[in-house]
This record gives structure tokens, sequence and C-alpha cells, in this order.
């Protein structure tokens, strides 16, 4: 009798437990499955945080270049710097963190990127990309004038740009732009570009008259595919992809060249009066890739006219770049290794037909995860004619680390 009594009590004792513990159990799945909604993953855009209705996203991302190079890494600009460049120089060449995604809906998207070892903000950006025929884009950013300076630092074939990036490049600039795919399919497959900016460079507020910069740009993917913005087939593309482009600005300003640093002056031009010069250039671009053969050039010509002066000058160049992940053909070949070479001109004057500055490039990259993770070796030559002076030529080595996380 007395078991009786102390029996029944322990038995719902022992039921209540199962019970709590099944409840418990319960909760931690369903936390689990909530928090497998909202976790903060990892891809190949970053460490990825987003809503569980999938409306709001954010992309964190961070990336290193460790550079070595020898005798010097700045590609030279004048006759003197041939004969003053002897250094060994290792450094962080970049320390980038991109912060991107969208906000409300999916199709309205936004872009900042910040360097960190200059403390510079270099892009931030608005787009809204509901229709592929017809997207828009506000803020600052590269310019999409040229395939070689559009396409991120980070996914080059080689360490970085060529001698055409100084004296050609639109680099950043703010505006506002419209921009989208009209594809008709087959060979009516086209990519436009429009926009309106201020023409002062990175991190100029505002600008130094009522003369804006405009540009277009206007590219047939005559395969019915476009290239991406991006060195090298490291996909394989089972299918050719090819496009020719040709893009064109105009701008009234106090600068002649752009780039990382803001608005700035060739040589020869040390003008800094507002609305000195006006500046008309545009370029001619092909860009191919399949199973793993990429090609890319571009064929440049800018005019710079001195209003203050009355002087014009004409400037050209053009590069050639390939690569080809060459296990598609060598059994030996290692798989991760791409070889990739460039050969680049550019005339300071075209009137002064001896003037010229040449570089031809030899690189390998091994790629460790694609262009997250890659390491590249370059060996480049470099020849500089005057008429006045003697020719002359350089030889460097750079050696570069390359990783995103």
């Amino acid at each position: 009798m007395k078991n009786r009594v102390y029996s029944q009590p322990l038995a719902l004792l022992i039921l209540l437990l199962i019970g709590l513990q099944a409840s418990i159990a319960q909760e931690l799945d369903t936390a689990k499955a909530e928090k497998k909604e909202t976790f903060l993953n990892h891809t190949g855009k970053g460490f990825v945080l987003k809503s569980e209705d999938g409306n709001y996203e954010m992309q964190i991302a961070a990336r290193l270049q460790l550079r070595f190079a020898v005798p010097d890494d700045q590609d030279p600009v004048t006759f003197a710097d041939f004969r003053n460049q002897d250094q060994r120089v290792f450094k962080i060449n970049r320390a980038r963190l991109k912060v991107g995604g969208h906000a409300h809906k999916p199709w309205v998207k936004y872009y900042f990127e910040y360097e960190l070892s200059r403390s510079l903000l270099l892009d931030y950006r608005v787009m809204i990309e509901k229709w592929p025929w017809l997207n828009f884009k506000a803020g600052q950013w590269k310019v999409e004038f040229t395939r070689e300076r559009f396409i991120s630092s980070g996914n080059q074939q080689l360490v970085d740009r060529s001698l055409l990036n100084r004296k050609f490049t639109v680099d950043r600039q703010q505006g506002v732009e419209v921009y989208g795919n009209l594809d008709g399919g087959g060979v009516a497959n086209f990519n436009y570009w429009a926009a309106v900016l201020t023409g002062m460079g990175r991190g100029a507020t505002q600008n130094d008259d009522s003369n804006m910069m405009y540009f277009g740009r206007f590219q047939w993917n005559f395969l019915g595919r476009e290239v991406p913005f991006s060195g090298g087939d490291l996909n394989i593309s089972p299918k050719p992809a090819a496009i020719i482009a040709i893009a064109g600005v105009t701008n009234t300003s106090p600068y002649t060249r752009f780039s990382t640093s803001g608005g700035g002056n060739l040589s020869g031009f040390e003008g800094t009066n507002d609305g000195q010069y006006t500046v008309k250039q545009y370029q001619i671009e092909t860009a191919f890739m399949y199973k793993g053969f990429s090609w890319s050039s571009e064929f440049h010509r800018k005019n710079i006219y001195d209003n203050f002066d009355e002087i014009e000058t004409d400037l050209g160049g053009f590069y050639a770049t390939a690569g080809y992940l060459a296990h598609q053909s060598f059994e030996f070949w290692p798989e991760p290794l791409e070889i990739a070479m460039r050969y680049a001109v550019v005339s300071p004057d075209l009137e002064i037909d001896s003037n010229k500055q040449r570089e031809l490039a030899l690189a390998f990259n091994w790629f460790f995860a694609g262009h997250k993770n890659k390491l590249t070796t370059e060996l480049t030559r470099f020849t500089f004619e005057d008429k006045e002076l003697p020719q002359d030529n350089e030889l460097r080595f750079r050696l570069q680390l390359d990783i995103s996380f």
C-alpha cells in the first residue's frame, strides 16, 4: 500500500520530466530552424546576412594585396624615371573593405567600397535593377569607359593595369547613369550605358563650372552572350562569348587625367584653372573567351584642348592581353596555372610619331580559389623613345598575393 502511494507521484514526475524534455527539444529545433534563416553565411560575395523574407541582404567582404617589386613598382612616366628607379618594394598595395547588398526589395541595390590603407571612400552608389533592359545608378563609381579600368584590380590577369591606364582612364566619377541589356536573341544582344557626371574625379563635392562630363558606351554581344568584367576564363566556358564595344567621353575641367586620388594632370599640362581643358576621347574595345582562353584589347584616341593657351594635343594608344589555362591542351600543365601576356603602346603626342612608350609583359597566375586567392608573378619590359633623347628601357619583376575573404 505504501509503495503504491509513492509510485503514483513518481510516475507523474517522470511523465512531467519527459514532457518537459520533449518541449525543450522542440523549442531548440525551432530555434535552430529560425537561426538557419538568418545565420551569417559566407559565399563568393563575402559574409552574407539577410532577412527571413529576403528583402534585405548585406554582403561584407575584405581584400588584401601584398606586392613585391624590383627595381620599382610604378610605371615609368618620363625618361628620367628610367634613371631614378633602383629600389626594392614590399608593400600592402590595397586593403579594401566592401559592403553591398539590397534593401526594401531585391532590385534596390547598394554598394560601398573603402580603401583602408589610405582612408579613401572609393565607391558609394545605389542601383535600381528591376528590369534587365532599363537600370538606374546614382552615386560615385568607376565609369564603364574601359574594360581594363572597370575590372576590379583583384580580377586582373596581370599584377596591375597597363601603361594606357594613366593617360586614358576616366576612373571614378559622381553622377547618374542609365544602363541595361537589350536581348533580341542570338546576334541581337546589346548593352548600353549613358551617364551625366561631374567630371571632377573621386571625392569632388562640386563641379568647377556649369560643364558636365558626358559618357556613353554601346556594346554588341554578337555571339549572344556577354563577356563578364573579369580577367581570364576561369570557368572554362563551353560556348564562346565575344563583344565589340565603342565608348566616348567629353569633359571640361581643370584636369587632363583621373586616378584613385581624384583629378590630376598629365605631364606637360600644368594649368589648374577652372575649365582650362576640354577633353574628348573615345575607345574601341574587343573581348573574347572560350575553353580557358581569353582575349581583350582597347584602341584609344584622346584630344586635349587648352582653352587658356589655345593649344591642342592628340594622344593615342592600344593594348592587347591574352591568357590561357593551358591544362586544356597539355596534360603536364597544372590545372590552377594560367599564363597571360600583354603588349601596350602609348603615343603621348600623335604629331611626334617617334615619341612612344611600350610595354611587354608576361605573367603567371596560380589560382588557389579563383581570383579570390591567387599568386601572380610578372616580368615586364618597358621602352621609352623621344626625338631628343636616346632610347632607354627597363626590366621589372613583380610578385603579388591577392586574397579576399
